[in-house]
């Protein structure tokens, strides 16, 4: 029996204490990952993505996160980050089509996710876990980059 894999794809997982240096952690795995498989044009916009939602994962909840990287092929690669809050934020609670307002000049937060809809081809997110059998089990949040989208 053959077993056919689409080429160039790999995946990483990476659990993340409730540190705030889970956030430099996921930046420097993210370069090494992506340097390590030819993608360096993807590290930039991975990096600051990634920071985006590792550090809004240790400022909006009390737990630990997950990090995991896939390559999809063709040169996209899809970033996910778990965290234990069900709240889905905007851009991820719409289609990627709606957008997000940006957020007042004087506010002290609420632009870092507006980069993901500015610069990643796709995203979304689920809470995850069932409400009747008990409390959410937090959230996944995703976005893609690469493949001559963003």
């Amino acid at each position: 029996m053959v077993t056919v894999a689409p080429p160039n794809t790999w995946s990483y997982a990476l659990r993340l204490p409730h540190d705030p240096r889970a956030a430099r952690v996921a930046r420097m795995t993210v370069r090494a990952a992506l340097n390590g498989h030819g993608l360096p044009e993807l590290i930039d916009i991975t990096e600051l993505l990634t920071s985006e939602l590792v550090t809004n994962a240790y400022r909006h909840t009390k737990g630990p996160a997950s990090l995991r990287l896939t390559a999809l092929g063709d040169e996209r690669l899809r970033v996910g980050v778990w965290d234990s809050s069900p709240h889905i934020p905007a851009p991820f609670d719409r289609p990627p089509g709606d957008r997000v307002p940006p957020a007042p000049t004087n506010a002290e937060g609420g632009r870092g996710l507006l980069l993901v809809q500015e610069y990643a081809s796709s995203w979304g997110g689920w809470p995850l876990g069932d409400d009747l059998l008990g409390p959410r089990a937090g959230k996944l949040l995703w976005f893609e980059v690469g493949g001559g989208g963003r």
